[in-house]
């Protein structure tokens, strides 16, 4: 699932920037660890570029840098996920912790430091591992973490994590603009081919089977206020674009409003919100859904509700649980575990 938090800030378009607490004197780093923890890197033979890059990010801006970065710290966790199947570790990645729990396309090596939390960096832990280079998500150039980051003196990568009129193509440009800045981009042409493979296969499977019934939703949610919260999958959300991909129709026909909160999906990600009673309106479609399994899962209270079990798909056995740790904001190898979930459940292999 994508955390609420996460979502928040997007919209805003604005990054919380934490408040440093002075300097920090330590010592020089021991070299990053590079000992690969993809399975896809184990047989690694791409070549990694040694030239300068010069580059513009995700929000306009230039970056410079005289050799690819090899130091690298990440501040969310789709970019982790990337430079993971880079097969390049960060030095430092934002709530490792909760990586490790909503992200299983990619291990973090137990060598990574915790930078704070995604939107709130500890910038002292940060910069004591002196990156080479910073890669955050942002949404405008003048964003508040940008300027505050800047004024280290490390570069800035800013990648734009979600867009609505196009997530798959957006989540490419992501992780081929990190390969860039890494010297990879022949790891990440590798990367991309398998991916159009791994779907253009996962579309002959599903055409094969002959699914009856082509209105879906994914959603996802959670507990506030000791309420569920539904958070629909819209059209231009990335496992939206998956399933349309796999020959699915959408269901929540929400259209996109820049005013989320006040109706319709958002202009980023692609979501909406509404309660359990709004599943109502998306009459007999299947419905996905995401269930990370952890203590506080929304699903748990979910499937208590007496307006849960009268929903059509749920009474014919047509509401399916995604598989915990698939990440619906991540990289080539997370997209690819989506696409695996929807083939496995369409196809009843």
């Amino acid at each position: 699932m994508i955390r609420p938090v996460r979502l928040a800030a997007a919209l805003a378009a604005v990054t919380i920037a934490a408040t440093a607490c002075g300097t920090t004197e330590v010592d020089e780093p021991a070299a990053a660890d590079q000992t690969p923890t993809s399975q896809t890197c184990a047989d690694d033979t791409t070549k990694t570029s040694t030239d300068p890059v010069s580059m513009t990010d995700g929000v306009g801006r230039k970056v410079e840098l005289a050799k690819p970065a090899q130091r690298v710290a990440v501040l969310e966790w789709q970019q982790t996920e990337d430079l993971l199947t880079l097969c390049l570790n960060p030095v430092a990645v934002a709530d490792p912790e909760g990586y490790g729990t909503y992200v299983k396309a990619e291990k973090l090596p137990s060598s990574v430091v915790n930078a704070g939390e995604r939107g709130e960096p500890d910038l002292d832990a940060l910069y004591a591992t002196k990156p080479d280079l910073i890669v955050v998500e942002a949404f405008k150039a003048d964003d508040e973490l940008i300027t505050k980051l800047e004024k280290r003196g490390v570069p800035v990568l800013a990648t734009v994590g979600a867009d609505a009129s196009g997530q798959i193509a957006n989540m490419k440009e992501v992780f081929s603009m990190i390969a860039q800045a890494t010297g990879r981009t022949d790891r990440a042409d590798v990367v991309l081919r398998q991916f159009d493979g791994h779907l253009a296969e996962a579309k002959q499977k599903v055409a094969a089977a002959n699914v009856p019934g082509k209105d879906f939703l994914f959603f996802d949610g959670w507990i506030e206020g000791g309420n569920v919260v539904v958070r629909p999958y819209g059209k231009g959300a990335l496992f939206t674009e998956l399933g349309e991909q796999l020959g699915l129709t959408p269901a929540w026909t929400d259209k996109i409003n820049a005013a989320y909160g006040s109706g319709g999906v958002d202009p980023a990600y692609g979501l909406a919100q509404t309660d359990i009673e709004g599943l109502t309106a998306v009459g007999n479609a299947m419905l996905f859904y995401s269930d990370d399994e952890t203590p506080d899962s929304y699903v748990k209270e979910l499937t208590k509700s007496p307006i849960w079990t009268a929903l059509p798909a749920v009474k014919e056995g047509r509401a399916y649980a995604f598989p915990a740790g698939v990440w619906g904001a991540g990289g080539p190898l997370s997209n690819e575990q989506a696409i695996d979930a929807y083939v496995k459940i369409l196809t009843k292999e």
